[in-house]
């Protein structure tokens, strides 16, 4: 959101406000994410502020799912108090690991025993728990990851996402990587991670539902689903995205232009993209072959208007048969080896769809 600039919160929750107001009519929802920045950064008062801004403009049903993304090492009882006083009932740790260094290599200003706090506060206001873990971090070993699984499934918590660690460009790790001063983990090493990740979780009664995502049974992450099946989902703030009737839309990350912007009464967007009928039927196949249940044929062609085999069936073909791909009568999904080299296998659909190969 806005850390360490204090001084611009009360405006930027004024801005959040008028943002919200574009809506011009209260929405339902049936999931709500607050995150993107760590909104527990805010003090008690001002969390209850935005949690009443976003409660004028969305009408929350029984079986709403609401999730906070919060730092382990910032979350205070009070702040936990105010979010579940307003209907949170999900809250997403960032442990990213167990292990001091790694942690400070990943510029992270928790140790572990804050995770173990913040998951033991959470549970004392009857919230669901998800954590965040990275793998593939410099220095880090199997024996480093199998422990922080084991640390990470000793908190119990509903759902854990895994993700393999990546150099975003413009940040001072992809900076320390082109300087030399970071060497990458090796990818066979990245791999057995990932590999062990599937094995320990499933074990514990995960179902890996997503590439990235896993949950206990009944537990999946309503927002991930959403997200994942590329249906319509509505963003405000700093940086926010949007995806409404085809339209996606991204705010602009610069602090000072989105305050003036949206307190002017004036648009904060600073991307905007109408993608064709196609072009976002081949998007839906990107994003739900990620999931554990794949694409589903008949659902999809009434989502897209599309057939799946006259989209992309010479592709999937193909990946059958290098045993990338499975499919039955009413689905098409990634092989466990599939997963392993799942944005390679989704590159490739798209190359083949763009050169008029189906």
């Amino acid at each position: 959101m806005v850390a360490g600039r204090a001084d611009r919160i009360d405006r930027y929750l004024a801005a959040l406000a008028a943002e919200l107001g574009t809506l011009g009519r209260r929405q339902a929802l049936r999931t709500l994410f607050l995150g993107g920045g760590t909104p527990t950064h805010l003090q008690p008062p001002q969390l209850a502020r935005l949690l009443n801004d976003l409660r004028t403009w969305f009408a929350f049903p029984a079986d709403v799912e609401f999730s906070v993304e919060a730092n382990p090492g910032t979350l205070a009882f009070d702040k936990l108090q105010v979010l579940a006083e307003h209907g949170v009932n999900r809250l997403s740790l960032g442990a990213q690991a167990f292990h001091r260094d790694l942690l400070r290599f990943l510029e992270r200003d928790h140790e572990a025993a804050d995770i173990a706090r913040a998951v033991a506060s959470a549970r004392r206001l009857h919230l669901d728990v998800s954590l965040d873990l990275i793998f593939g971090v410099p220095g880090q070993t199997l024996a480093h990851w199998r422990a922080d699984l084991d640390r990470a499934l000793a908190l119990e918590p509903d759902h854990i996402s895994t993700y393999g660690l990546t150099y975003e460009k413009g940040t001072r790790l992809w900076k320390s990587r082109r300087a030399g001063a970071v060497r990458p983990l090796d990818e066979d090493a990245e791999l057995a991670m990932y590999h062990h990740a599937m094995d320990r979780l499933d074990a514990a009664g995960f179902e890996h539902y997503e590439i990235s995502n896993f949950a206990r049974p009944g537990k999946r992450s309503v927002h991930n689903q959403v997200y994942w099946a590329n249906h319509a989902y509505f963003g405000f703030g700093l940086g926010a995205a949007r995806y409404i009737e085809g339209v996606r839309c991204v705010n602009t990350r610069d602090l000072d232009h989105y305050l003036k912007a949206v307190l002017a009464g004036e648009t904060a967007v600073q991307q905007r993209e109408a993608l064709p009928p196609r072009e976002r039927a081949l998007e839906t196949v990107a994003v739900q072959l990620r999931r554990g249940e794949g694409i589903e044929r008949g659902a999809f062609q009434v989502q897209t208007g599309f057939g799946l085999e006259a989209l992309v069936g010479h592709s999937l073909a193909q990946h059958l048969e290098l045993g990338l791909l499975q499919e039955d009568a009413f689905s098409v999904r990634l092989t466990r080896r599939g997963k392993c080299v799942a944005d390679a296998v989704i590159a490739e659909i798209f190359a083949a769809a763009a050169q008029g190969r189906t």
